[in-house]
């Protein structure tokens, strides 16, 4: 089965308004055609996500609208929180869970990942549920197991039905931000074991349909590596997302 790629740029806590609308413009102009075959997604911080989805506004069909993070809970009294429903108002069709910054610095659980998953899904946002190892683990000789465990905890109670159009995204703690990588054929094994894992909890054409990310310094000069990799369909980009000409190098390279 061919998958569409999917490239998702992860802005982090970077960008204020002004910059990020600088940036979404430079991102258009850098846009080719031939980029149509790839699902582009811009994950700005909260306060950037309007801005950035009136830019977009003007060629609503060259790139998508995502979060970076979400509450689970649609209102109530979570001073700093942001709901699923108001990401869906704003427009955003994707919305990153579960990233290691965010079970790192905010203690962030399998179990609170699973329950932004569901609430992402009951307002028909796709999550992109990030997912990966320490280099302790690794070393460990452990992380196809930490990983897919990681997996399973984020899909509890949660149905082939409901969970289809979601995104797994492999990223290598260890990777995150460094300019380490692993191998392709790290990188390939663990994405594999991951498509293993969703088959056996969904069954085999699910698990061919699901789109499964590599993160973790991906960059125009190793993107080559990765992008012919059979269970890597794209990207999840944290610091080549906020050079334009760089992502885009990278949305080419899946095209």
């Amino acid at each position: 089965m061919t998958r569409r790629p999917l490239v998702a740029g992860n802005w982090k806590m970077n960008k204020t308004t002004a910059e990020a609308t600088e940036l979404t413009q430079q991102l258009l102009y850098e846009y080719e055609r031939s980029f149509e075959s790839v699902d582009v997604v811009l994950c700005p911080p909260f306060t950037d996500l309007r801005s950035v989805r009136v830019v977009l506004g003007f060629n609503k069909e060259k790139m998508l609208l995502g979060a970076q993070d979400v509450y689970w809970e649609e209102a109530g009294a979570f001073t700093g929180a942001i709901s699923p429903v108001m990401l869906k108002e704003l427009g955003c069709t994707y919305c990153i869970i579960g990233h290691s910054e965010r079970r790192e610095f905010f203690y962030e659980t399998d179990e609170t990942v699973n329950l932004k998953a569901r609430a992402l899904i009951a307002n028909k946002i796709a999550p992109i549920i990030c997912c990966g190892e320490t280099l302790e683990t690794r070393d460990a000789g452990k992380t196809e197991t930490f990983v897919t465990n990681q997996v399973r905890a984020a899909l509890s109670d949660i149905t082939a039905a409901d969970a289809k159009g979601l995104v797994i995204a492999y990223e290598p703690i260890w990777a995150i931000g460094t300019g380490l990588t692993p191998t392709p054929e790290q990188a390939e094994q663990v994405c594999a074991a991951i498509r293993a894992t969703l088959a056996d909890l969904y069954g085999a054409p699910f698990s061919e349909a699901t789109r499964i990310l590599y993160g973790g310094s991906m960059k125009p000069s190793n993107v080559k590596h990765f992008a012919p990799l059979p269970n890597i369909d794209g990207g999840l980009i944290g610091g080549a997302a906020l050079v334009a000409t760089d992502f885009m190098d990278l949305v080419r390279a899946f095209a």
